[in-house]
Order: structure tokens, then sequence, then C-alpha cells
């Protein structure tokens, strides 16, 4: 039998993002084919759309990273409040799935459910089986939050307004030798006018939790749409991904980049030196804060799908200030393909709705702009017809009928009527009034 490396990787978000395509083709190529990938569904179990959200996440993996993945089916290990259990089978078929594993992910949620739910149950152990014995364990965002020997209630903190304290965790790192607490969202800024950095806490918060833990701790912090991949056979670790990991230790840290690899004893006994305020993520670092060499930070991608919609925005209004058609439709073709891109990703937000919004209103301008400039009338709107009809072909063919219908809304808005027929789509130009 092939020996399978242990490895464990903690991402701060965009685990089902196109950010971290790369990284889990990169892991899963590690291991033997097929691989044996396992969606540990727990961390989301409690939300109504449990089912959805582990869909989405199967859906990613096989058209991002091409790999089917099986769905452990433990969104509950222990009875509800209301006395009704999960099946003894179902929760055995889904405790087997995650020992399986060689490849086991496990992304959004609540960390406080994760762990009432994983308490006194085998996971713990299963886990750190696989850790020892070989296999690959991705953890994001709330299940990264269940990695230290302390984990963050983050909803109870942040949406309930409960005072800042730890919970347990599943002290995998300490196993580890890693006497670390994980933040992900470490450099969150969804706050705007107020600090909701290190994963919706912000400073004073977080100063609060790093009162309450002993000598030897300290916080490993790992920025959005970034991962830390420690290799435990290599002894090494390497930042992957758009950003930063962060250990800090109060007023002290060590700041790595995208692109560094640094052995495992910066992990496991890190030297913080010096006094000086923590730097922000993002920023300089501060007195007293160390940044590591290594290699080049990788290529980053679009950290949202609105940041993407709102730059295709800009460049469909360029290309329409400049009267280039082809440029304009090729922002349009773009936003669609980056709204396909981001689908099976469980962050839940609006951008989705909102990017969808901007795609709209960039259609409906292509049908105004076709008629407003129109003077030989055919041939001066073809070019934005024919181009808003080939946009239309494209998501027809991928049974995006909604698209489909809001391009040929938008059309007949403006006054191009359009009519599908045995030999073809036709259009023509409604008698102006």
């Amino acid at each position: 039998m092939t020996s399978l490396p242990r490895m464990l990787v903690i991402m701060g978000s965009g685990e089902t993002a196109p950010t971290m395509v790369s990284t889990h083709r990169r892991l899963t190529a590690l291991l033997p084919s097929p691989v044996r990938a396992v969606v540990l569904d727990t961390p989301y179990g409690f939300q109504e759309n449990a089912s959805e959200l582990a869909s989405r996440a199967v859906e990613y993996f096989k058209v991002s990273v091409n790999v089917d993945v099986r769905v452990a089916g433990l969104t509950r290990l222990k009875p509800s409040p209301d006395g009704i259990a999960p099946s003894s089978a179902t929760v055995e078929k889904g405790l087997r799935a995650v020992d399986d594993a060689h490849y086991l992910f496990a992304g959004p949620g609540s960390p406080t459910y994760s762990m009432q739910q994983w308490s006194q149950t085998p996971v713990r152990e299963l886990l750190s089986r696989k850790l020892e014995h070989g296999g690959i364990i991705t953890f994001a965002s709330a299940a990264a939050l269940t990695l230290g020997e302390r984990t963050v209630p983050v909803y109870e903190i942040y949406k309930v307004g409960m005072d800042p304290y730890w919970n347990e965790g599943l002290g995998l790192l300490r196993e580890l030798g890693i006497p670390a607490s994980v933040i992900p969202h470490y450099d969150n800024a969804e706050g705007g006018s107020h600090d909701t950095r290190f994963c919706y806490l912000g400073e004073r918060r977080l100063q609060m939790l790093e009162s309450f833990m002993s000598s030897d701790e300290y916080v490993l912090g790992v920025d959005e749409h970034t991962g830390l991949v420690i290799d435990l056979d290599g002894e090494t670790a390497q930042v992957v991904g758009n950003s930063t990991v962060t250990l800090r230790k109060g007023a002290r840290q060590k700041v790595f980049e995208s692109g560094d690899t640094f052995p495992l004893q910066e992990l496991q006994a890190p030297s913080f030196s010096g006094d000086g305020v923590a730097a922000s993520a993002g920023r300089p670092a501060a007195p007293g804060s160390q940044r590591s060499g290594g290699s080049a930070p990788s290529e980053s991608a679009a950290t949202s799908l609105l940041g993407s919609a709102e730059s295709l925005r800009v460049s469909f209004e360029q290309a329409v200030t400049h009267g280039d058609a082809d440029a304009a439709i090729e922002a349009v073709l773009a936003l669609e393909s980056e709204i396909r891109a981001w689908s099976a990703d469980t962050l839940q937000s609006d951008e989705r709705e909102r990017a969808v919004a901007i795609l709209r209103s960039m259609i409906s301008r292509l049908g105004e702009i076709a008629v407003s400039g129109l003077r030989e009338p055919r041939s001066v709107v073809a070019p934005f017809v024919e181009g808003l009809l080939a946009i239309r072909k494209i998501v027809r063919a991928e049974k995006r009928f909604d698209l489909s219908d809001v391009v040929r809304d938008s059309l007949l808005q403006a006054g191009v009527e359009v009519r599908d027929t045995k030999d073809g789509v036709e259009w023509v130009l409604k008698p102006q009034t």
C-alpha cells in the first residue's frame, strides 16, 4: 500500500472559491487515484440549508478540482433538543467515511456546534490517527477554529454580544507540538467603519481573549483567501493563497507572506522578540514584529465575486465610453464566467445577487445603446444585438435560462424583438412610436 502524505492545511477563508482551486489541486495530486475525498459537514449541520452547502462543495471539487467527494452525512452525531437522534447506521457510515478518507475537508459554520457534536465521539481520534498514519486534513473557517486547544465561539460573541471567552477545541495542534489557537478571517474588513479583523472579534476583544491564554500559547492568524500547509513528513510549513499568516503573542508577532516556506519548528516554538504594537494585517509590521524571508508571493487571484464584478463594470463603462462594442461584450461575458466560477462558494452573503444585478445592468445598458445610437437602424444596432445574442446562446447552452431571459427582455425593452425559429435565432427592430 502506498503511504499517504501527512498534512494539515488551515485556510482562513475562500475554501470553495476560485482562490483556493490551485491549492486543492496541488494537494489532491499528492494522493493515489482515485482520490478518496470526503466533506465533513458537521460545522454547518445546524443550518436549514446544510444539504445545499454540501452540494455546493461537491460541485466545487468536481468542476474546479476534478475530484469526486463524498459527504460524510454527519450534520448531527447527538440527539437534538427535541429528542430526535440521528440513526446509529448514519453516524457509523459517516465515521467510516472520515476514517477512510485520503482527503478530508471541512469549512464554514459554527465552531461551537462542531465541538458540541464532536465531543465524546470518535471524530477527534480519527483526525489524530489520520495525521499520524497518513492523509490530508483541510480545515477552513469555522472548522479551522476548532484545531487548537481553544476555539472562539464567534456567533456567541459577535452576533449575540456575549463577553469574550474561549471554548474547548480539538487540541490537534498541541498534539503536533504547536501551542496555538487558530483565528481565521484574520484580516477581515467587512465591518468598514468598525473593526472586524481577527474573525470579527476586533483588537479589543482579541486582547481580552489573549489574557486568558497560558504563557506558552499564541494566536495563529490566517488571512482570508490564504492557507497554511503543514507538512508533517517534511517538517515544514508553507503559506499559500493571497495574503499572510501571523503568529501573534500579545503585542509581538511574526508575519509570513504567501510563498514563504519555513521549518515546522517555527510553529512549535516561535521566538518573539521586541515589544511594539502588533501590526494590522496588510499594513507594515510594527516594531517588535518580524517578517519572514522566503520566496516571492504567489500571484493573487480576485478575493471576492463582488470585487471582480465591480472591476468588470468599470471595464464595461470604459468600453462604452470609447465606443468599443467588442470590449463591452467581453466584460459582460467575463462577468458571467466569474458568477459561474464563484457559484460553489459556501461563503454566505448577498454577493452573488449583487453581481447578477451588475450583469443585468450591463446587459440593459447595451440594449439602450443599441437604440439610442441609431441612424441607419439595423446596421448601427447589429453589433450590439449580435453580441447580446452570442451571450444568450452561451447561457442557454449552460441552461442559465434566467440570464437568457434577461437578454431577451432587455432587447425587447430597447425595441429589438428576438424570435427563436427552427432555423435559428432571428431579430427585428420594432417600429418606433
